[in-house]
């Protein structure tokens, strides 16, 4: 640009684009694991070496921190030219996590192609077309079972159109239509009854069986549904009484009189179905291998690619189509896999600088005195901050759970409970934040704009944070 250029105009606008907004920008997620891997190679200078006696635990086999057991150690500072050498032993040390989920992204992707979540949503809609506002739960619903199994939240926007045109059908805006996908969804991965993303790594990390407590989380979701189903039905209502007060008023005066063909959804056929019971009999025999034979990843990556396999050959698929979305599905989510390896280098540098529980006991030192009801909202809180950092749930929880698990065995809460602060805090605010790919790739599917966004969805929010605190101070008084 020479020295006559016009100043840069921001897109639809007549302002100069900001400075600050040209220049600085929030940094790629690999980038912001490496600044904190850096930081924490410069803590290992600042913070005083120490450590805890471990012992092992005669009931669970598992070594725990011994209370009151800290002590100094000598330091061991890591150098500059050893940080690239820790991510890499970060996802040595993490490949079984790694391989899990590429394995899990490459059967669901399969499944995906098979065109059975699309058949089984037409259904759906189909059958509730004419029952108005039923359709907001029945989607909200429909939708949290991907996100509490397979962990969908990006993956939603495809459904957005769909769920747009069904509720202008009604009467309804395309507020109503996008919230009733994104948000079921958001609601079943925030819940995490058996996603493998978030719950299933976090409790791999503590060292619980994978899955289990579903009980608390299977009442989270339904408490979150009805809070959810009336705040969306209330403001549905209030739209078709009075366009007007639709928030997306502007998108509506062209498209309100949209409706949607029916009979141009995809029909549930055989293969379809075939592919719903392969799921369910591969989702109920993961919860025996877990419950009741010990399974760990590699019965569990073997039971995936398994069930990836069966869908594909139930809708007809050759092995070299299933072997090509197989290898799509795998590839689209490198990103979040190589998310869990670089996020291991950050606790390996602290392991090997002996500062890990060095902060671990600063922390339990900061919070031991207060009321356990304070110390276990501490530890959600600090998730859901940290969340706006890390939008991914497998990085979040190779990020902070190292360090939140030991913490919660020095204040007497339980592991479990770590994981139930974890997993509420890494999914509420994904409905808002604008790092989140899955809320930000819905809009600009749906062409609502982003404040409009957070006007419609920041007193739920409010509701939905509140309520995770509920529940995980009553998980912490019933010891879960």
């Amino acid at each position: 640009m020479n020295a006559h250029s016009p100043t840069p105009l921001a897109a639809g606008t007549n302002k100069p684009t900001s400075f600050w907004r040209r220049y600085f920008k929030i940094p790629h997620t690999f980038v912001l694991l490496v600044i904190l891997t850096l930081i924490a190679t410069a803590l290992t200078y600042l913070v005083p070496a120490g450590e805890f006696e471990r012992a092992k635990d005669p009931a669970s086999g598992k070594k725990l921190v011994v209370p009151n057991s800290y002590h100094p150690v000598e330091a061991d500072p890591i150098s500059l030219v050893e940080v690239p050498k820790a991510i890499v032993q970060g996802l040595i040390d993490s490949s079984d996590i790694v391989f899990f989920i590429f394995i899990i992204g490459g059967a669901f992707q399969v499944i995906t192609a098979t065109g059975t979540i699309e058949a089984v949503t037409g259904r759906v809609a189909r059958a509730f077309s004419k029952r108005g506002i039923l359709v907001i739960p029945v989607f909200l619903a429909l939708f949290s079972i991907g996100g509490f199994t397979m962990g969908m939240s990006s993956e939603v926007m495809v459904f957005v159109p769909l769920g747009i045109a069904i509720a202008r059908s009604l009467g309804y805006d395309a507020l109503t239509g996008t919230a009733m996908v994104s948000l079921g969804a958001s609601i079943g991965f925030t819940s995490g009854l058996m996603n493998p993303f978030n719950v299933g790594i976090a409790q791999v990390i503590a060292e619980v069986p994978m899955f289990s407590g579903m009980w608390m989380r299977a009442l989270l979701l339904l408490v979150l549904l009805v809070i959810t189903s009336w705040y969306l039905i209330r403001y549905a209502r209030k739209v078709k009484n009075d366009p007007s007060k639709s928030i997306v008023h502007n998108l509506e005066g062209e498209s309100s009189e949209a409706k949607l063909d029916l009979t141009q959804l995809p029909g549930l056929e055989v293969k379809h179905i075939l592919t719903v019971l392969t799921i369910v009999a591969s989702f109920a025999l993961l919860i025996w291998g877990v419950s009741q034979k010990d399974w760990w990843m590699e019965e569990l990556s073997a039971l995936f690619l398994t069930m990836g396999v069966v869908s594909g050959f139930c809708a007809g698929f050759g092995p070299s189509r299933i072997a090509s979305e197989f290898v799509k599905g795998a590839s689209a989510i490198t990103f979040g896999a190589f998310i869990i390896g670089i996020a291991r280098s950050i606790l390996i540098v602290l392991e090997q600088g002996n500062v890990i529980d060095t902060i671990v006991f600063t922390l339990s030192n900061a919070v031991g005195h207060l009321p356990g009801s304070i110390q276990v909202l501490g530890m959600y809180f600090f998730q859901t901050i940290m969340n706006v950092f890390i939008t991914s749930g497998t990085g979040l929880a190779a990020t902070t759970m190292p360090i939140m698990v030991p913490l919660a065995d020095l204040l007497g809460i339980t592991r479990q409970t770590a994981v139930f602060a974890f997993q509420m805090g890494d999914g509420f605010t994904n409905m808002i934040l604008p790092t989140s790919s899955a809320l930000m790739g819905s809009l600009a599917v749906s062409g609502i704009t982003y404040q409009q966004w957070v006007k419609f969805i920041w007193p739920l929010m409010l509701v939905w944070v509140t309520t995770g605190a509920v529940f995980v101070i009553i998980a912490n008084l019933i010891a879960y």
